[in-house]
């Protein structure tokens, strides 16, 4: 769960040989951490695969749409899957190539789909009839064509959370196979649009290569179709979703995932005397998950009155900062910063909560640990849905961010918000 970036010296948790500690003391708690090496390696796990098939591997900006960590993977040559004109902007103030960029969502709107047009995004994934005849269109009274790809939903169960299932007949992406061949006869037949691919997304913490495996089946099986109809296609895209360690997971490793579907299309294309398209994915947790810590300290601790009651350890973070738990239950593991129990520490299985007045702002339950006030603690595997799912609720400002380079410099990705960051956009109108 950790990668080997973060690392014990003289019995206190480091990253690239910084103590977390002093980060801690430098910037407060709550603080995500995220080392550069543990990215940067991750990524090369999936774009450095030996293989004859041309690769773009997009970062799924959704995970973490921090500018440094967009900055740092276009750096190392990352495409880029957004799913909103915010994370497009994103990624072309980070210094992001557009043509490097696939737009995918269920609901874009047409300022959505104009900006794209505009800053000649690589692909569009269309996901309706609606929306495939409202980019035709529009790309067309702008005097452009449209680069289109239709996601296709393939029915096949990612074996994962019900809330990031997206491969599903009853999931709201995608369209059938059938809708989807109608949405390519439509482009093909539409001078705004240009079919560049077909794309397919599953899911997401998928921890096993056989549903990967049978949405590639099914996505070939649907390129033959539209080989027969004389539509040919330039690239395959084929998502994302590969899962990370939490807790006791063991999903395969990027490598092995990109060396089955790469031989997956290569035996398909083989077997056919057809020129191997270039293989879009779509990766953000993997990239992202186990690369950040969430640091916080133990404000107070509220012990159960009783053997049997729950003891409390109330901590300066909380859902506003890691919804993770909150939201899907999700489970992180809870590492002291130091191996040194804490002067008055007491030994019993906490539940982490947070000062937010909701019964649900908890981090962590039932976890046996030796805690003081004044003790600091991180959440593991927080570098893909912490920040990003971040909130203001209470009125609490987001905490900073900050990534290590190899090298050990610390850089500050974001500041911590201050009172005036949460009232910017708010007045008090003239008469109340």
């Amino acid at each position: 769960m950790l990668p080997s970036a973060f690392h014990w010296r003289d019995q206190a948790l480091h990253c690239e040989g910084v103590s977390l500690a002093s980060i801690a003391q430098t910037y407060g708690t709550p603080v995500y951490v995220y080392s550069e090496t543990a990215i940067a390696q991750a990524y090369a796990g999936f774009a450095s695969v030996d293989s004859s098939i041309p690769l773009q591997v997009c970062y799924a900006v959704k995970a973490n749409p921090s500018l440094g960590i967009i900055r740092l993977l276009a750096g190392l040559g990352a495409g880029f899957d957004i799913v909103s004109q915010g994370e497009l902007q994103r990624v072309l103030t980070a210094g992001g190539n557009p043509a490097r960029v696939v737009f995918s969502g269920v609901g874009k709107t047409e300022e959505e789909l104009r900006f794209a047009l505009e800053q000649s995004v690589g692909c569009i994934n269309v996901e309706s009839l609606h929306e495939l005849q409202q980019l035709g269109d529009l790309a067309l009274a702008m005097g452009l064509t449209a680069p289109v790809s239709v996601r296709i939903n393939p029915d096949i169960d990612a074996q994962t959370h019900p809330y990031i299932s997206t491969g599903l007949k009853e999931n709201k992406f995608g369209l059938a196979l059938p809708q989807a061949l109608e949405a390519y006869r439509l482009a093909h037949s539409h001078p705004g649009l240009r079919i560049t691919g077909v794309d397919c997304h599953i899911g997401s913490q998928i921890t096993s290569l056989a549903p990967f495996l049978a949405a590639t089946d099914r996505v070939l099986a649907f390129v033959d179709c539209l080989a027969e109809e004389g539509i040919v296609l330039s690239h395959i895209d084929l998502g994302g979703g590969l899962g990370i360690c939490y807790h006791d997971e063991n999903p395969p490793t990027p490598s092995a995932l990109m060396q089955a579907l790469t031989n997956q299309v290569r035996q398909w294309a083989g077997t056919r005397a057809r020129p191997l398209p270039k293989l879009v994915f779509e990766f953000g947790r993997a990239i992202v998950g186990n690369a950040g810590l969430l640091v916080t300290a133990v404000t107070l601790l509220k012990p159960g009155a009783q053997a049997s009651d729950h003891n409390f350890a109330v901590m300066d973070a909380a859902m506003n900062d890691l919804m993770r738990p909150s939201l899907y239950g999700a489970w992180h593991a809870v590492i002291p910063l130091s191996t040194r129990p804490s002067a008055g520490a007491c030994q019993a299985a906490w539940d982490l909560v947070g000062p937010i007045c909701e019964s649900g702002d908890w981090l962590a339950k039932d976890r046996p640990m030796a805690l003081a006030p004044g003790d600091l603690v991180a959440f593991a595997s927080a570098g893909a849905y912490g920040s990003a799912m971040g909130s203001q609720y209470n009125s609490r400002p987001r905490p900073p961010e900050v990534l290590v380079r190899a090298n050990g410099q610390v850089l500050l990705l974001r500041r911590r918000e201050r009172f005036e960051d949460l009232i910017l956009t708010e007045q008090i109108p003239a008469g109340l």
